[in-house]
């Protein structure tokens, strides 16, 4: 469903225009009318549940909508956000909603979803102070550096820049497997299993990386084991 916007205030968005203040509420409203109008107790259910199969970790950038690039209702998926879809194992935002969804909302997947085009990646990738954000970034710099011969190697700035969204997911989806709150509820119920996506602004479809979740697990329970037993495996 596509609601009006104030004509009088031009945007960038991608649809043209933004809503203006005032409208953003308007906009709420008939939103919300849309959902009863076929379902008058849907809110009633949402208010009362709160049972996702899903916890999503992606970028702060606006253009990658979680709920809408899923196709997913409200309450579906658990959902946290920050620049370069980052899992700083210091942070602790990231750090108690991984936990949280993991012990208390029992989720049966974690998604890392990374974006071509990501912002953040991209000033991680030039060789200057950036000031506030250098210790956040320098994670995504940690992730270059790990990956240095292979993205040197790449024939162009554009295809290194890419590549480098898909490691960095991918080193984040690691940095989850390492933690207590994950491993032990692989042991106790086989959940969850932890993926990496990335998101295509000009296609908006979906990339699976396809990473082998169990090795990854292997591999980093040889030296980050915070279960009871030796091996999950």
């Amino acid at each position: 469903m596509t609601f009006g916007v104030d004509a009088g205030e031009p945007g960038r968005a991608c649809h043209g225009l933004v809503p203006s203040y005032e409208q953003i509420f308007e906009n709420n409203r008939r939103w919300s009318a849309d959902k009863t109008k076929d379902d008058p107790h849907y809110f009633e259910r949402l208010s009362a549940e709160h049972n996702p199969e899903y916890l999503y970790i992606g970028c702060s950038d606006s253009r990658v909508p979680a709920n809408e690039i899923m196709g997913v209702e409200p309450g579906d998926v658990f959902v946290h956000r920050n620049v370069a879809n980052l899992v700083n194992n210091v942070d602790l935002n990231v750090m108690s909603v991984i936990n949280y969804a993991v012990r208390h909302l029992s989720v049966k997947r974690i998604i890392v979803c990374g974006h071509y085009g990501c912002q953040g990646v991209k000033a991680a990738m030039q060789p200057r102070d950036l000031g506030i954000l250098n210790p956040w970034l320098r994670n995504v710099r940690d992730v270059y550096r790990l990956h240095k011969a292979e993205l040197d190697a790449l024939p162009s700035p554009e295809a290194r820049y890419a590549r480098l969204v898909e490691l960095n997911v991918t080193e984040q989806c690691i940095s989850i497997i390492k933690t207590a709150a994950v491993q032990r509820a692989y042991v106790e119920t086989g959940f969850p299993t932890v993926h990496g996506w990335v998101f295509d602004m000009r296609t908006g479809l979906l990339r699976d990386l396809e990473l082998d979740f169990p090795k990854l697990l292997r591999d980093v329970q040889e030296v980050y084991n915070l279960t009871d037993k030796d091996t999950i495996f």
